[in-house]
């Protein structure tokens, strides 16, 4: 009875050893459950700037003021009889914390 006592106290305490120690154990469990955690985050901030993304595309498809905004911005284009006047700060702290101002005139 003893021997078998013995045998069985083996066998649990090596049980334990592969539960805490060995390969799919407790810490890469959880060092697991963090990384799915934290790429359903990744995943989420992903999916909000699709959502933006597509509005984007539904807005360049359907109008012409989100093209004109972006030729304006990203192009620096302007129409005909506008006048463009970019005011630019005189001292060099308010350039730096100020971004030169564009004002358009139609």
């Amino acid at each position: 009875m003893r021997v078998v006592s013995i045998i069985l106290i083996t066998f649990l305490l090596l049980l334990q050893y592969r539960l805490w120690f060995g390969k799919n154990s407790v810490p890469d469990y959880l060092a697991l459950k963090d990384e799915v955690t934290r790429q359903a985050a990744d995943n989420e901030k992903l999916k909000q700037r699709n959502k933006i993304l597509y509005a984007e595309i539904d807005d360049l498809k359907s109008g012409v003021e989100a093209i004109e905004e972006r030729a304006r911005n990203e192009l620096g284009l302007i129409k005909e009889d506008e006048v463009f006047f970019r005011v630019i700060p005189t001292h060099k702290e308010e350039a730096l914390d100020n971004q030169a101002k564009e004002i358009i005139i139609e």
